[in-house]
């Protein structure tokens, strides 16, 4: 019964996942839409005093938020795939079950995918910080990053939700990494309770755990007693 509910908290951090990885990917690449395909992330801006607005001075690779994002969508898509799949066993077989073999592959999975969300969330974060920092040296009256979402953007930038998106997919990102490392935590316990589960040995000539009938429940049919005469 343990395991079973186990496995329930583990389908229900999948969709956790599943909704986390989308909401990153989604943030990320809606800035990156209103900046005109520039990825802000480690970017710089500029401010034109005579028109109050604010230019995009430099910006990184455009395969850097690619990146970020590729990483959470394929979190999001391992996540839904194996909720399907606990759902559907569950559907068939009445029940969920995890062979040892799938339980080692799950924990190698949420190895790979805490690295990578490690490496994405500290690029979101420091990016974020990094482009932060020129706003509020290049754009004067401004004290808080959120501050500049107010502000005229040289047109066609559109950068009125760009800190808020930010922050949502940098939380996003941080929220599914912690996530995963419930799993992890609930994939390495449920191994150990199926490697500490106990052996109960089938009595010799029993077909697939059966009951072996007894001498005194055959003893009817080979030691008739002789008819009467």
């Amino acid at each position: 019964m343990a395991v079973s509910v186990l496995l329930l908290l583990e389908l229900g951090l999948y969709a956790c996942c599943f909704v986390c990885g989308i909401v990153a990917a989604a943030s990320l690449t809606i800035v990156q839409g209103n900046f005109g395909g520039l990825c802000m992330l480690y970017g710089r801006v500029s401010y034109n005093a005579t028109g109050n607005l604010i230019g995009v001075l430099a910006s990184t690779s455009p395969s850097l938020c690619y990146f970020v994002s590729a990483i959470s969508i394929v979190v999001a898509v391992v996540c839904f795939s194996l909720s399907l799949y606990l759902v559907y066993a569950f559907c068939m077989d009445g029940e969920m079950r995890r062979e040892r073999v799938w339980t080692n592959l799950m924990i190698f999975v949420s190895g790979i995918f805490l690295f990578f969300l490690l490496v994405t969330g500290c690029m979101l974060k420091i990016g974020r910080d990094s482009l932060c920092d020129s706003i509020l040296h290049a754009v004067p009256n401004v004290t808080r990053c959120d501050e500049v979402q107010s502000k005229k953007w040289v047109s066609p930038l559109q950068g009125e939700r760009i800190y808020t998106n930010l922050h949502k997919s940098e939380t996003a990102v941080w929220v599914n990494f912690f996530f995963w490392l419930i799993i992890g935590a609930l994939v390495m316990v449920q191994g150990r309770q199926s490697s500490g589960a106990k052996f109960i040995p089938t009595p010799r000539g029993a077909l697939f755990g059966e009951p072996v009938a007894t001498a005194a429940e055959t003893e009817p049919f080979f030691n008739r007693p002789p008819g009467p005469q």
